[in-house]
């Protein structure tokens, strides 16, 4: 187990990483999802012993390992921006971690064989890397990292280069290759829907600090802050600050109506959250709201409206091409069991027994 007390990280006067605790258990599946500059290259290079936190303590099976040059502990790193030796082959470059280790020649040409054969590099073993393209460079060095057969294998962003169908394919592949091989694996990922996909647990990241560290779904049903809703929202969370007397929520001049543990609630203001796909252009039960249409995006199968509610912005994703006109008022439809509330500390007091596929009105 790979478990971080207590971590912080400061440069200068920046807090690059904020007092971090997580637990990583040998085979699971971590990913650290957070926008660009949340920390989580930093927190990953702590992790590897590239950094050294300025605060806390990194431990592996209970050992702290602070003071183990990076070269001896067992760790892979594959970073977006691939890394590749220019004059080696193919093979060669998967090959040399396993050369340092002094691994015998037969071994080698196994495992570096069966490493391409799972990432289809095979027929370019004896090519250099400017001979192939982008997405080809970064499986050579997930491959690389495959063979080291690491503790700890740590990914950011690893797949961004690679072309749709190989990305699918190898999300759901990574987790089950290196759980095989018993290491802990860390994926740093901007994007909720890659979370959604690679499973296993998430911790969620904002400026340096784990707002939520669980199941990926549990994570993801149950945000326990409206910053970790938003983090693992997209297209973003609906959010406008409601007020509930008795029964009923008021969002300026519309009313909801609510009923069980929403009725229960107490009267107060709170921050009303709604999934995108959990809003309907079109609808006979729920309740509604209104808005102003901004902006239509039309992908083929589904379409994203952009709305003004209340004065803030709304999108509602739809199943279809709808194709409502700009500067008009648009009703939007919902069930308000699908709605999420913050109290005025931000802090979850009601979510929905979401399902894992969207809940579409009627």
């Amino acid at each position: 187990m790979l478990e971080l007390a207590g971590v912080s990280k400061r440069l200068g006067n920046e807090d690059h990483i904020r007092d971090v605790s997580l637990q990583l258990e040998r085979g699971s599946m971590n990913v650290l999802l957070g926008p660009t500059l949340s920390g989580k290259t930093s927190l990953m290079r702590l992790m590897a012993g590239l950094d050294r936190p300025t605060h806390g303590d990194i431990l592996l099976d209970g050992v702290s390992v602070l003071g183990v040059p990076v070269q001896k502990r067992r760790v892979a790193m594959v970073y977006q921006q691939f890394i590749n030796y220019p004059t080696l082959t193919i093979y060669e470059n998967i090959a040399s971690p396993l050369r340092v280790a002094r691994v015998p020649r037969t071994d080698i040409d196994r495992k570096v064989r069966h490493a391409a054969d799972l990432l289809r590099l095979t027929e370019y073993l004896d090519k250099r890397p400017a001979e192939l393209s982008g997405g080809q460079q970064q499986r050579t060095a997930i491959a690389r990292a495959l063979v080291k057969e690491s503790q700890l294998v740590l990914l950011d962003e690893p797949l961004a280069n690679l072309d749709y169908k190989l990305r699918e394919e190898l999300r759901q592949e990574l987790p089950r290759i290196f759980a095989e091989l018993g290491a802990i694996l860390v994926y740093a990922s901007t994007e909720p829907s890659e979370a959604l996909l690679l499973g296993g647990n998430t911790a969620t990241l904002h400026q340096g600090r784990v707002t939520q560290f669980g199941r990926t779904i549990d994570v993801f049903q149950r945000p326990v802050d409206l910053v970790t809703a938003r983090i693992f929202s997209d297209p973003p969370l609906n959010t406008a600050p409601v007020c509930k007397r008795g029964a009923e929520l008021q969002l300026e001049r519309f009313v909801i109506p609510l009923s069980g543990s929403q009725a229960a609630l107490p009267d107060a203001s709170y921050t009303l959250g709604l999934r995108p796909w959990h809003l309907s252009l079109q609808g006979s039960s729920g309740c509604s709201v209104e808005g102003q249409v901004t902006v239509t995006e039309i992908t083929g199968s589904e379409t994203y409206s952009h709305l003004q509610v209340a004065g803030h912005p709304w999108v509602s994703l739809t199943h279809g091409i709808r194709q409502p006109e700009v500067d008009t008022l648009q009703s939007l439809y919902f069930l308000p069991e699908n709605m999420y509330l913050f109290d005025e500390a931000e802090r979850l007091v009601l979510a929905p027994d979401l399902p894992t596929e969207p809940a579409w009105p009627e």
